[in-house]
């Protein structure tokens, strides 16, 4: 569409990646229209879902088009990406990139696109007050932040108020903790003068897994705690009774069966004795 000088109306256009001959939904992001494949958005996100039952018409042309607000055609195009990456092999990404579609995913409910974001932000080199920062606004599994704990413990220096600052609380006074049992644990293995840097890795994981309760929060997908695994729950079933009313059986059972066959074997000690005296 183009633009209208006289009474202000910003230019619409068509973006040039997104807007597919065969798409079969409009949307229209900063006066960019992109018609994509409405497919993806109900297969996963029930965000979407819900928008589209409660608004059929929209997203059905241009003059239409499902109007998405608080978001930039620049990173509603980088969510696109995964989808519509014309590379069959992932190609690296900075930081800027899965932090936008790591967003994107959580605020529209793409569960799986968000493990993605998640994954390959796991594997960026990222300062730990920065990622512990981004993982609690994202609620996103703690247990992936036992490096950065770790890193925080084992630097010479304390945590700065700016550092502080920009962490909750909890997460504040659980390094410092960890900080304080850390040489305690050193110490115990023979470190003289030892700081939270001289404790084995193995122990500091330990340490760190007690204080933040990391073993809870190793979560499913989820978010159910984990529970180590356990056996079948075993069937009690009643006793079945056996020969002279003896149990089938441990426990109990083998109790009463030994103290049937005591009555019976004084039984057959009183008939001897009573046919001794007759004979005498």
């Amino acid at each position: 569409m183009a633009p209208d000088s006289q009474h202000g109306v910003s230019p619409i256009h068509h973006h040039p990646e997104y807007y597919l001959n065969d798409g079969n939904i409009t949307f229209h992001v900063e006066g960019t229209l992109f018609r994509v494949h409405r497919h993806f958005f109900e297969r996963e996100s029930q965000f979407f879902v819900k928008e589209f039952a409660d608004t059929p018409q929209d997203g059905t042309s241009d003059s239409r088009a499902f109007r998405l607000d608080k978001v930039t055609s620049a990173d509603f195009a980088k969510m696109l990406w995964v989808w519509y990456n014309p590379s069959y092999r992932r190609e690296s990404k900075p930081k800027e990139h899965w932090l936008t579609i790591l967003e994107l995913s959580t605020a529209w409910k793409f569960p799986e696109m968000k493990k993605l974001a998640v994954a390959e932000l796991q594997k960026l080199d990222i300062e730990p007050i920065e990622k512990i920062t981004m993982y609690d606004k994202y609620d996103i599994d703690k247990s992936l932040l036992l490096p950065a704990y770790k890193l925080l413990c084992k630097r010479a220096s304390r945590m700065s108020d700016e550092e502080g600052e920009q962490l909750k609380m909890p997460t504040v006074l659980g390094i410092l903790e960890a900080r304080e049992r850390a040489p305690r644990s050193a110490a115990e293995a023979g470190c003289r003068s030892p700081t939270s840097a001289d404790a084995d890795d193995e122990e500091l994981d330990k340490i760190l897994t007690d204080v933040f309760n990391l073993s809870s929060r190793a979560t499913n997908q989820q978010g159910a705690p984990s529970q180590v695994k356990s056996g079948p729950v075993p069937i009690i079933k009643p006793p079945k009774s056996g020969v002279n009313g003896a149990t089938n059986g441990n426990g109990p059972s083998v109790s009463g069966s030994s103290t049937q066959n005591n009555l019976n074997n004084q039984e057959d000690a009183d008939k001897i004795q009573a046919r001794e005296g007759k004979d005498d």
